[in-house]
């Protein structure tokens, strides 16, 4: 009898034991009340400027996250002519596709583009970086648009697009 109560009391804190282990925390994020699931092959960096809420890199992917508040940070379409402006190609060489799309409580517009990025601050001197590749959403919801883009080398930013989509989606 008191066999089969050890090994029954061994057996429930090995699995206790084993599944705790096995699972991960889910890195998150949260802008806007709305909290944001990530890969866990990303990893947060400290943000290069007050204006990014958040910043992760995945590889030689960077995912910034901005966030301004009600009313702030132009609209969805004016972000999305700025994204394709930060190439150096015309928007019609860049295969740009732009989708709006209604879901839940909130309006997401999401683009993708390639060509040659030209990377830098907003008003300071620009690398061009060739085949490249930006692929951005707009959540506009209750409290403000979020923004969150993604940029990288084609190849690299096309292997993270299904998490950046997931991304999305887990904070809707």
């Amino acid at each position: 009898m008191i066999n089969k109560i050890n090994l029954s009391g061994f057996l429930i804190c090995f699995f206790l034991l084993t599944n705790s282990s096995a699972e991960t925390t889910a890195k998150t994020f949260k802008v806007a009340e709305r909290t944001f699931e990530v890969p866990s092959t990303w990893t947060e960096v400290t943000p290069s400027s007050k204006m990014r809420k958040a910043q992760f890199k995945a590889g030689s992917v960077e995912i910034v996250i901005f966030f301004f508040g009600a009313g702030s940070g132009g609209s969805a379409e004016a972000n999305v002519n700025r994204w394709i402006g930060q190439f150096k190609e015309p928007k019609e060489e860049l295969s740009a596709k732009v989708e709006k799309k209604k879901i839940k409580t909130a309006t997401i517009t999401t683009i993708s583009a390639k060509g040659t990025y030209m990377s830098g601050s907003p008003f300071g001197q620009k690398t061009p970086m060739p085949n490249y590749a930006m692929r951005g959403s707009i959540i506009e919801c209750k409290g403000g648009p979020i923004f969150i883009k993604m940029t990288g080398p084609s190849v690299d930013v096309t292997k993270a697009t299904p998490g950046f989509d997931k991304t999305i989606k887990s904070g809707l």
